[in-house]
């Protein structure tokens, strides 16, 4: 069984979605341990979190102060300091070995109870969990970025997952605030599956000349009601990421899903969207 009294909420990872995790569960009211490897990985990830509670509070989408919510969050480098959560949320890098790696570390840290969460976006629940003694306790949570603005979360279902574990996942993002829908443990889960595809059809259109860039983001925009078309939006996720889900999905599932040439090509300039300043558009 998992303990389904949640006090305290441990975040592996720091970066963005990481940070993001972790203010969206101290706005709620849990206090919250977040850790990553080194302290400059810390303070990044409490930069971040200042610089979205000032903009939210700036348009009164806060019930708490800044500062109070910031108080709940306490960061660290120290796996140990985990022991004392009651759920753990990992959002470390996006390969298997390190996540394998990371929950073997915290099977062997957390009380037998804690739900163990990832926040993988594309790889398997079952794998990661596959060298636990107790794998029914690791569940998919995957949050959308960015975490303080985007409702939605995936839960996904392992092959050993427990039902308990599950129905907690679905409370739990419920309490966050956040909406979820269900997965089974295949490549992609349901967003990346069919969102990959998209982006990259949309970048292969544009590198054949079909149209201007505008002009596709526009026609997706204006012709299907999404709120970005695939160049905007592959830049906001950052083009590594695409095409990092990308290719995994291609390993997995064949063909349909090859990353486009154009995305790989701008991965090697540097170019990886707005968190570098340029991709299919250039960024301040």
């Amino acid at each position: 069984m998992v303990r389904d009294d949640i006090d305290r909420i441990g975040v592996v990872g720091a970066g963005t979605m990481g940070s993001g995790i972790a203010q969206v569960a101290a706005t709620t009211g849990y206090d919250v341990v977040m850790r990553d490897v080194e302290d400059a990985y810390v303070e990044s990830g409490f930069e971040t979190i200042d610089d979205s509670l000032a903009r939210l509070a700036e348009r009164d989408a806060l019930s708490d102060e800044p500062s109070t919510i910031r108080d709940r969050i306490a960061g660290t480098t120290g796996l140990g300091d985990l022991a004392g959560c009651d759920v753990v949320i990992e959002a470390a890098i996006e390969k298997l070995e390190v996540k394998r790696d990371i929950f073997a570390d915290l099977e062997s840290t957390c009380d037998e109870d804690v739900m163990l969460a990832t926040n993988t976006s594309t790889l398997s629940i079952t794998s990661i969990a596959g060298d636990l003694e107790r794998p029914e306790r690791v569940v998919g949570l995957h949050f959308m970025n960015p975490v303080p603005i985007m409702e939605g979360v995936e839960v996904v279902v392992g092959e050993k997952t427990a039902g308990a574990a599950v129905d907690l996942a679905h409370e739990l993002a419920a309490d966050l605030g956040k909406t979820t829908w269900e997965s089974d443990d295949k490549p992609g889960f349901v967003t990346n599956r069919i969102l990959m595809p998209w982006i990259n059809e949309g970048i292969r259109a544009f590198d054949e000349g079909v149209a201007s860039k505008a002009d596709i983001d526009a026609g997706m925009e204006l012709g299907t009601n999404v709120p970005m078309g695939p160049l905007t939006l592959a830049d906001h996720i950052g083009l590594d990421i695409c095409l990092h889900a990308s290719e995994t999905l291609y390993e997995e599932l064949g063909d349909r899903y090859k990353p486009a040439y154009l995305l790989k090509r701008k991965v090697e300039a540097g170019e990886l969207g707005k968190k570098s300043g340029s991709g299919f558009y250039e960024y301040d």
